[in-house]
């Protein structure tokens, strides 16, 4: 049943996550203020009874919780700190939630900024795709004050089944870093077994049955098996948001005084894939590369 909820909630960012997410926000009942730099999504959650707003600042001034969920860094910047953005016209009663994936230190940086301004922030990133987008099944990696996650909890949990504090702000990131590490190694491992199952004789969905009762098994063996297997990749995971997160993950060992053998020969099959014209195709097409 829906619920006359208020007050309002603000989501900035209408992609292929944070529609879905959105609409969640709507369809359990909270009245939404919305922007996002494509009119479509904007008008579609108009239509389902979101308010739509003509700037980042303007949510703010509208939203006491806003949760945004963009692209990249450089969009995740210019939302919250640019001109006309999040921070410049916060208020001490707003909440700003992020569940983009970016790199630790742009998340302290704005968490920072917000604190200034007597806001609150928490970095928030999710895993599970648009599918568990789409379901609410989430899952959500959440770095901040417990007394703050407390006030975001709601909404959270319309949007995700599993929801962890993992630290303070800037930790979600690094958690959410470590999965996308695993991600692209094992999107990679998947395929390259996947190829050579094929080209040593073996039957693709046979090799994917033991599999799924054996120690090789993977989340992302069970992902993109099937796709290597059928040839039909499609573009459910672009390849361009892995190469912008493996990339993001590199950056975190280097800080961190680390080198990883794993990760730089996974970025640059990734690197790879997005110079031979696969960014907008699913990660599971990084299987043609080995037959080339």
């Amino acid at each position: 049943m829906v619920q006359d909820i208020s007050p309002s909630v603000g989501f900035i960012g209408l992609g292929r996550m944070g529609k879905p997410m959105a609409q969640n926000l709507v369809s359990a009942g909270y009245h939404l203020v919305v922007h996002s730099r494509s009119a479509g999504p904007v008008e579609e959650l108009t239509r389902a009874g979101a308010t739509p707003a003509g700037y980042p600042g303007e949510v703010a001034a509208l939203a006491d919780v806003v949760f945004t969920c963009l692209p990249d860094e450089e969009a995740t910047e210019s939302v919250y700190l640019g001109s006309g953005g999040l921070i410049e016209a916060c208020r001490s009663t707003n909440l700003f939630v992020e569940t983009s994936t970016i790199g630790p230190a742009l998340a302290r940086r704005i968490g920072a900024g917000a604190a200034a301004k007597g806001a609150g922030y928490l970095d928030a990133p999710v895993s599970g795709g648009v599918e568990r987008a789409a379901d609410g099944g989430l899952t959500i990696m959440v770095g901040g004050e417990q007394a703050a996650l407390n006030r975001a909890t709601p909404f959270l949990q319309v949007m995700g089944g599993a929801i962890h504090r993992v630290g303070d702000v800037g930790q979600g990131e690094v958690v959410k870093l470590i999965n996308q590490l695993l991600v692209a190694v094992h999107t990679q491992a998947a395929c390259e077994a996947m190829v050579l199952a094929v080209r040593a004789g073996a039957d693709p969905h046979q090799v994917l049955e033991v599999m799924a009762t054996s120690w090789g098994t993977s989340a992302m063996l069970t992902r993109t098996g099937p796709k290597v297997a059928s040839g039909e990749y499609g573009s459910a995971a672009p390849t361009r948001l892995l190469a912008k997160d493996i990339a993001l993950v590199a950056a975190m060992a280097d800080e961190n005084g680390l080198t990883m053998p794993l990760v730089e020969r996974t970025r640059e099959t990734i690197e790879r894939a997005m110079a031979s014209g696969l960014s907008e195709t699913d990660v599971a097409a990084l299987a043609t590369l080995l037959t080339d």
